[in-house]
């Protein structure tokens, strides 16, 4: 049984909450609270699996709520709020850079001809976001007193999980229109890696619609045979990037012997610059290239590697606001690369590998 913590100042929007989420079996409401006060302090008398959260409350906010919760008692944290995001798409940034595993937006009744879009998408992600290991965050500000906020009445369409755009960078006047969409999806492996790589992209459906860069480090002359292998193995094309490649949907890319495999927007550039702390190709090369490019339209994934390549990267991709995720220790063979990674700051979620793909589809936004 998964038990929920419901957190919002409407008694209405409480009760509908409910409704919606014991509807799934699996899913339990063992709380309510009006504010985050009370949220923070049920957090800790009830040990939910799952908190959903609003934004706007009186004595205490949602964000001040996931300042609190991360700091003193970690917790998947799934924010539901009415607010318009789409003007406001600061919250979501800052909800995330909280702890918040994912945004919902609640359209404001239910004749909303996508209400049962959003009802499906939150048992979904209360469910899947029970399982993600959640990081314990450092206060990094005195707590303001609280405050008292006024709801405000919204009445634009539902967003999910709309984004900001990351660093200026060429091509940003045509990133915007794009910006609240996930746009790619960036890995990096090592020791373990081709086995991780197979159950992850093995797991992915064929019509899987985002472009895939991978950096596996790899013994010169086995990539073409690794690219070879997962291609026949898995549903989505499979192949070693080439240079000034256009980045298709759907495609799998993988760097090749002895370059860096980066992106500019929509296109591979690979270099033969200097090895990242003894790595070309080096991961954390690639996250950095999309954590500029995409910003915060990218989702990456640390998975098992000696080392601590990557995790420098995962942090510039972190704090330009991309999904991170990292693979949990039992499941890795190497616990080197996500372990740093995690000791840096740099990653929102901890997933063990059998979950891994169905994680990341869940936090891509399409």
């Amino acid at each position: 049984m998964i038990r929920v913590l419901v957190v919002d100042d409407s008694a209405v929007v409480r009760q509908s909450t409910r409704f919606i989420l014991e509807s799934a079996p699996e899913l339990k409401v063992v709380g309510e609270a009006r504010n985050g006060e009370e949220a923070v302090a049920l957090a800790g008398r009830l040990r939910p699996d799952v908190i959903t959260m609003d934004i706007r409350m009186p004595k205490m906010d949602g964000l001040d709520a996931i300042r609190h919760i991360m700091a003193e008692n970690p917790t998947p944290i799934v924010v539901v709020t009415s607010i318009d995001l789409d003007r406001e798409m600061a919250i979501s940034s800052q909800a995330r850079k909280l702890g918040a595993v994912s945004v919902l937006r609640r359209p404001v009744s239910v004749s909303d001809r996508k209400y049962q879009a959003f009802t499906t998408r939150l048992i979904e992600q209360v469910k899947l976001m029970s399982e993600v290991k959640v990081i314990t965050r450092t206060r990094t500000r005195e707590m303001a007193p609280p405050k008292t906020r006024t709801p405000e009445p919204v009445v634009q369409p539902l967003y999910f999980v709309p984004f900001v755009l990351g660093p200026k960078d060429q091509g940003q006047d045509e990133r915007a229109a794009e910006a609240r969409e996930t746009q790619i999806v960036a890995i990096g492996s090592s020791t373990g890696g081709p086995a991780a790589l197979h159950q992850v992209l093995g797991a992915l459906p064929a019509d899987f619609s985002l472009p895939i860069l991978i950096v596996q480090h790899i013994s010169l002359g086995f990539v073409d045979g690794l690219a070879g292998w997962l291609d026949a193995a898995c549903k989505l094309r499979v192949k070693v990037a080439e240079q000034r490649e256009r980045i298709r949907p759907g495609i799998v890319y993988i760097a090749p012997d002895d370059y860096h495999l980066e992106v500019g927007y929509r296109r591979t550039r690979l270099s033969q610059g200097e090895p990242v702390r003894g790595h070309r190709p080096s991961a954390t090369a690639l996250f950095k290239s999309v954590a500029k490019a995409y910003g915060p339209a990218a989702v990456a994934l640390i998975l098992t590697g000696m080392g601590a390549d990557g995790a420098v990267g995962m942090k510039a991709l972190r704090d330009a606001g991309a999904v991170t995720i990292a693979q949990d220790e039992a499941s890795c063979v190497v616990f080197g690369m996500p372990k740093e990674a995690i000791a840096l700051g740099a990653i929102q979620h901890v997933v063990p590998l059998e979950k891994m793909a169905r994680t990341m589809m869940a936090l891509c936004v399409r």
